[in-house]
């Protein structure tokens, strides 16, 4: 297995990093877009998220990896054993899965094996990436150049949080909760709306221009590149360290307060810009709430609402012809009107 490049390592890309760790913090806030120039180091970052967070505890054996404490929802594998025996667990690393561009349904959805149908006559179904991705992170690199009948399959998994599968005789429904991670270059096609709106934060990325910040990216890259292994073992006490930093904001997150003067700032920001739906809302309470549990705070504050408010909002903005100010900086303007209101 290749390693991967470690997440502390990654300089000069914060509010990317900032985004990624707020969500592996609440994955509820509905997956990361990661938008910009190539060469900025997105899908790095998007695979190095494996390290940042702890071990899951599954069922032994089940090939969907559900959650032995929630056997309600789980899948017809776990559903077929016997409710009164004891369920053997063990831990797994958290699932970060590639979704190829070139993936076929199938390979996406699962289907029938193939293997087992031959040798043995048996009808068995084989799960595919959206069952390997269940309780971890489904990462689809050039997101907006994603095949339009993929992408409907993704929108209505993404919201039922299951995967029906009907085909070649066989009839399955198992759990497919993940949250999606998406990198692309805007300048190669725009991600539909319907799928737009499914990523809870999105991050632009743009190269560099502090030279100084160049040359110590090339450097650590290099260095990555030589030996990766050392250059693992040289970040292993940053990783740890970031990792308990996400751990105990979990641990906090249940006790952080929203108060209803901080709702009411979101509900008149998302107002003022005229975002559909109430989904923004929802996402910037959340956002903000892991933000702050990040940060180590049991309250949130005005200052959390401006780091999170981009990302959360930008992605959500009806397109103004006769305004072509980027629209991170258009959510900044209007909660500074909103905050002096």
């Amino acid at each position: 297995m290749a390693l991967t490049f470690p997440f502390a390592a990654i300089v000069g890309q914060d509010e990317m990093t900032l985004a990624i760790q707020v969500v592996a913090v609440d994955p509820s806030i509905g997956g990361v877009l990661v938008l910009g120039d190539r060469g900025t180091g997105k899908s790095t970052a998007v695979r190095a998220l494996a390290d940042l967070l702890p071990p899951i505890t599954v069922v032994k054996g089940c090939p969907y990896r559900c959650d032995p404490t929630q056997p309600a929802g789980g899948c017809p594998v776990c559903q077929a054993r016997d409710p009164n025996a004891k369920v053997a667990t063990e831990r797994h690393s958290v699932a970060v899965v590639d979704l190829p561009l070139g993936a076929t349904e199938d390979r996406v959805v699962g289907a029938l094996d193939l293997e087992k149908a031959l040798s043995q006559g048996v009808k068995s179904f084989a799960p595919g990436l959206l069952a390997q991705a269940h309780r971890g992170f489904l990462y689809i690199d050039e997101v907006n150049l994603l095949d339009d009948h993929l992408v409907d399959l993704l929108i209505d998994v993404a919201a039922s949080g299951e995967n029906l599968v009907e085909r070649e005789g066989l009839s399955v429904r198992h759990p497919a909760r993940f949250v999606l991670v998406g990198s692309g270059n805007p300048e190669e096609g725009e991600l539909r709306p319907q799928l737009l709106d499914r990523f809870g934060l999105s991050v632009q990325v743009r190269t560099p221009q502090d030279l100084a910040l160049r040359v110590s990216i090339i450097k650590r890259r290099d260095a990555f590149d030589r030996d990766p292994s050392a250059f693992k073992a040289l970040w292993h006490k940053d990783n740890q360290k970031l990792q308990k930093r996400i751990l105990k904001a979990r641990d906090l997150l249940g006790q952080v307060n929203v108060s209803d003067g901080m709702l009411m700032l979101c509900a008149r920001l998302c107002h003022q810009l005229g975002t559909d739906g109430l989904r923004a809302e929802l996402t910037l309470l959340r956002a903000t709430r892991a933000y702050a549990a990040l940060q180590g705070h049991q309250e949130v504050k005005p200052e959390h609402l401006q780091s999170m408010a981009p990302l959360a909002l930008r992605h959500r903005l009806r397109r103004n012809p006769l305004d072509d100010t980027d629209s991170g900086a258009r959510v900044q303007r209007s909660l500074q009107e909103v905050l002096a209101g």
